[in-house]
């Protein structure tokens, strides 16, 4: 299974040097693209250098937030708004409109060099006051005077087998820990990434043993390598992988990879874990089945596209008609068959719902407004958003506010909820949330959990009775 690389819809920005006592501030990565572009580059240069810019612009964060550059360090943010350290970010400045629009285009696309996995280490500098090994801000101008296109002249400072990864995912999440622990009789995708970072850690620290098989089972020689690696880094020889080892191990191994480096070693799609071996049909049993039907079932929990199953490992009818509806969602060809292919879209689903989803009910500040406007029509994480918080609002207040499914598009019945909290609340019942909408939404959220009021939304998704089976535009139960 490839190593995914998801785009933040947050980052956290320290606002000075990385051990000065300065403001963290946490802004949708989309708000900091355009931010950083419109502090380090010209909106009067041509488009197709302010294209190129903004490429490297947001690869470079990009590579900040894969290999965990502050936080394996210890730190609780994500990049500097420096660019002595990192790149310019100017706390509520204006946004030039060329920046304001390519930015739209461009923020969740980004620059790899051949079949690696990690964004790019995209250096650059201003060209002018300060040169490097990398871009050349100023020298973009020219090269876009002169004709280049945005890829031809990343190629020419980058080198001709980098290539742009376009519409990467976007998830809330920055953090790769997952927040427990991790020891022998362990399995699993996440220890099978653990053994391919010792194994590679073991080449320049020889004295951590050697794993047999990255199988995803964390065995005695898993114990063995783990302890090893502790004692070399002077950690607690516990042979568990809890958050101290996880970002030493992380640190570690990005640096015998150098991966925030422009000549990286690269991660390779053969170097990482698969979890699918064989293609998967009618009549087929095994433990393959169980996650494949495992899977089917988180993503319908969340999506009324898809039906649940009975997780029974046998690959029976109703576990062929739901992959064949989910082929249809995700745009695959109806086969009803799991292929490559379709286990890659189910797992990103799958992933997508878990790490969005855990990541909100962890929180424990409210999400700040967006920004604009939120109504019908509209899709997206910050639906999906709105959504589960005014759920959880929904079933405290059963009878008074109508019930529907969370699935991140606003449809009829969210508007309908949005109205009926909005007269409860005494706003305007437009059915549009605007920023005192979502504020009021927000703070009853999160009054609701301070209270211990254990509905199902308040307790967390995963005990949610409202997203199974419905109908209507946006799931009615």
């Amino acid at each position: 299974m490839p190593e995914r690389v998801y785009v933040p819809a947050y980052i956290t920005v320290h606002l000075g040097a990385p051990n000065e006592d300065a403001e963290n501030v946490r802004i949708p990565f989309l708000t900091y693209v355009k931010n950083v572009a419109s502090s380090e580059v010209y909106p009067t240069w041509p488009e197709d250098a302010i294209r190129a810019n903004m490429y490297a612009q947001v690869t470079y964060a990009l590579n900040r937030l894969f290999t965990e550059h502050y936080r394996t360090r210890g730190y609780d943010f994500d990049i500097t708004g420096l660019p002595a350290y990192d790149q310019a970010y100017v706390y509520n400045r204006n946004i030039f409109e060329p920046m304001d629009k390519i930015g739209n285009e461009v923020f969740n696309d980004y620059i790899v060099r051949g079949d690696n996995v990690e964004p790019l280490f995209a250096r650059y500098c201003d060209g002018k006051t300060s040169t490097c090994e990398g871009l050349s801000q100023w020298g973009t101008v020219d090269l876009a005077q002169r004709g280049f296109s945005p890829l031809d002249i990343l190629k020419h400072y980058y080198g001709e087998d980098i290539r742009i990864i376009e519409n990467a995912p976007i998830y809330d999440v920055t953090e790769s820990y997952p927040g427990y622990v991790f020891r022998k009789g362990d399995t699993g995708p996440v220890i099978a990434r653990i053994q391919n970072q010792l194994e590679r850690v073991r080449q320049s620290y020889p004295n951590i043993p050697g794993i047999a098989a990255a199988d995803g089972v964390f065995g005695e020689d898993t114990d063995r390598a783990v302890r090893a690696f502790q004692k070399i880094f002077n950690l607690e020889e516990d042979g568990i992988v809890g958050k101290q080892t996880w970002y030493k191990l992380l640190y570690v191994y990005n640096a015998v990879k150098k991966l925030a480096d422009l000549h990286s070693e690269g991660i390779i799609l053969q170097g990482v874990p698969k979890e699918f071996e064989r293609t998967l049909r009618f009549g087929d049993t095994g433990k393959d089945v169980h996650v494949v039907q495992y899977f089917i079932n988180n993503v319908a929990s969340y999506n009324n596209a898809v039906p649940t199953v009975r997780i029974t490992s046998t690959f029976d009818e109703p576990t062929t008609v739901a992959v064949t509806d989910f082929q249809q969602y995700v745009g695959l060809p109806r086969t009803g068959v799991v292929d490559r292919e379709t286990f890659d879209a189910l797992y990103d689903e799958y992933r997508g719902t878990l790490l969005t989803h855990e990541a909100l009910f962890r929180e424990t500040i409210p999400r700040p407004f967006p920004g604009y406007l939120i109504r019908i029509g509209d899709a997206g994480e910050e639906v999906r958003i709105l959504q589960l918080y005014l759920l959880a609002v929904a079933d405290h207040y059963r009878g008074e506010i109508p019930l529907f499914r969370a699935i991140g598009n606003f449809g009829d019945l969210t508007e309908a909820a949005v109205k009926a909290f909005q007269e409860k609340f005494g706003l305007p019942p437009t059915g549009i949330v605007n920023e005192a909408t979502w504020n009021r939404i927000t703070e009853e959220y999160f009054k609701i959990r301070a209270e211990g009021t254990q509905t199902a939304f308040a307790a967390g998704p995963h005990n949610c009775p409202f997203m199974g089976d419905g109908a209507g535009p946006d799931g009615l139960v």
